[in-house]
């Protein structure tokens, strides 16, 4: 059924547009191409004598007038992701034939700057109990200035409405959108709320409404210690590139050395299987023995290390291993383990040399000031006090973070003394013209499969499972499968697509 501008008639821009574009603030360091424009909106929708905001709006116009075909809305997840940074990456990104048609439109979400961002005091004590893990409750207490409440408004659904006052203003009747991660959370709301204006929806790598947000970040646990497994398995396969090992467990060893060696303390994630190459001669003739003793004894023997570590310096703990860090970090994108690896085989040395500025580190500590506004005050996952050990002991003994966040949450220590304020409404796609397309990662350790699943279920959407773990299907680089299921789905608002490969590895080995 074709659907306002995304059918397969182009259109011109619309001529009900009434925003003032002109020039991006500066600090985005933007080409002169891509235009910005502010939107005034309700503070609180439900409240209309609350006064309103100015939410910045960004455009990336189509690259083919011609053939215009309506309004791409991007989001690239959080929640705290800078939607006027990320719209022209994302643009760029997707496949050209969408940049061609559409204008990419980024709306910056409530709570980041230039979009009513709160004024937050962040005191030695609040900075203290953020250290703690108390960051939710720290931050409303920093970010509310002194009126309890005051971001409260911050929330999903007020962002959703912030996107349908921004379609008015653009003259659009309906939107097309591209959401990536908490995107998609933000997507399927706006797609619940306003079907009507809803047209064609690239959901990539979905979260579950029902794991909002404890249980997202206690999945994410068992997520990022498999990927971490599966970059030491693609670490020893490319043995003859990086001489690291040509065994997972060889390749961890390495890996736990270099953290050693610049932090004094070791990694407590356990090591992967002994493999038959892991084996010493000495011990050929009871190999399986051998290696399920190795087995056995890894997980406690490593903690046994890190422990005595941390009793002789304090200091010494894998926390403070910029190497420990990166390595976590990168897990969701394949394109990076090229640099991990080289790091470990180089030392620091072979670390990426771009510095964050005092503009991008503002910019940083407002994203996570705001995720932390908005976890907290949409969480709809009882805490689990089962779980204050392990929080206790991930946090304050081990440093471990690949324990740490999910059990922070999970735990509820996270949002201690910050009860959520609201709930994401229940994603339905009644209403909807066009089912929403949905690529899944099997082994994306942020939005897990199951997860993403239930909520193209709830949708009735069409799903692409897509191989590996990459996070971001659409935009890793190279998969000419899920390019052509987007392409396809966008342009016909259908696609045959169900199943794509992994993403190759582009960057450079």
């Amino acid at each position: 059924m074709a659907i306002g501008f995304a059918s397969g008639a182009a259109s011109s821009a619309s001529a009900a547009d009434t925003l003032d574009w002109g020039v991006c603030p500066a600090e985005y360091a933007l080409d002169a191409a891509e235009q910005c424009a502010t939107v005034p909106v309700p503070r609180d929708y439900g409240n209309p004598d609350a006064g309103t905001i100015d939410v910045l709006v960004t455009r990336h116009r189509a690259e083919d007038p011609s053939a215009r075909r309506g309004v791409l809305f991007t989001n690239p997840g959080g929640p705290g992701g800078d939607a006027i940074a990320s719209n022209a990456m994302l643009a760029q990104a997707l496949p050209e034939q969408i940049r061609q048609q559409w204008d990419v439109i980024g709306v910056q979400p409530r709570g980041l700057p230039h979009a009513g961002a709160p004024e937050c005091v962040l005191s030695p004590e609040i900075m203290a109990a953020m250290g703690a893990g108390f960051g939710g409750g720290a931050t409303r207490v920093a970010c509310d200035g002194g009126t309890p409440g005051a971001t409260a408004h911050l929330t999903t659904e007020n962002t959703a409405r912030d996107w349908d006052t921004v379609r008015t203003a653009l003259g659009e009747d309906r939107i097309d959108v591209y959401g990536l991660s908490y995107g998609t959370t933000l997507a399927s709301t706006y797609a619940t709320l306003f079907p009507q204006h809803t047209g064609r929806m690239v959901l990539d790598s979905a979260v579950d409404r029902g794991w909002l947000w404890n249980e997202v970040l206690w999945q994410q646990n068992d997520g990022y210690r498999g990927r971490f497994y599966d970059l030491m398995d693609w670490i020893a396969a490319h043995d003859d590139t990086y001489g690291l090992g040509a065994t997972p467990l060889q390749v961890y060893q390495r890996w736990s050395d270099r953290i050693v060696e610049e932090a004094g303390g070791n990694p407590t994630l356990a090591p992967p299987p002994a493999q038959i190459g892991d084996v010493p001669p000495a011990f050929t003739a009871v190999a399986d023995a051998y290696r399920a003793g190795v087995d056995l004894t890894g997980p406690a023997r490593i903690q046994f290390e890190a422990f005595v570590r941390r009793t002789i310096d304090p200091a010494h703990t894998q926390a403070a291993s910029s190497l420990y860090l990166f390595t976590r970090q990168a897990l969701p994108a394949r394109n990076s383990w090229p640099t991990i690896a080289r790091v470990v085989r180089d030392g620091l040395s072979a670390m990426p040399e771009s510095q964050p500025d005092e503009t991008d580190l503002d910019m940083m500590v407002a994203s996570q000031l705001m995720q932390a506004l908005v976890l907290c005050n949409e969480n709809a996952v009882l805490p689990r006090p089962d779980r204050i050990p392990g929080w206790l002991f991930s946090t304050f003994v081990t440093g471990d973070l690949f324990d740490a966040v999910g059990y922070g949450f999970s735990a509820g220590a996270s949002c201690a003394g910050a009860p959520a304020v609201t709930t994401v409404p229940a994603p339905s796609g009644a209403g909807l013209d066009t089912p929403p397309l949905v690529l899944q990662g099997l082994r994306d350790p942020q939005t897990p499969y199951a997860g993403g699943m239930r909520l193209a279920d709830a949708l009735g959407a069409h799903v692409v499972t897509v191989d590996g773990g990459d996070h971001g299907a659409a935009i890793q680089g190279g998969n000419t499968v899920v390019d052509r299921a987007v392409t396809e789905y966008l342009t016909t608002g259908t696609t045959d697509v169900t199943h794509a490969p992994e993403a190759p590895v582009t960057a450079p080995l």
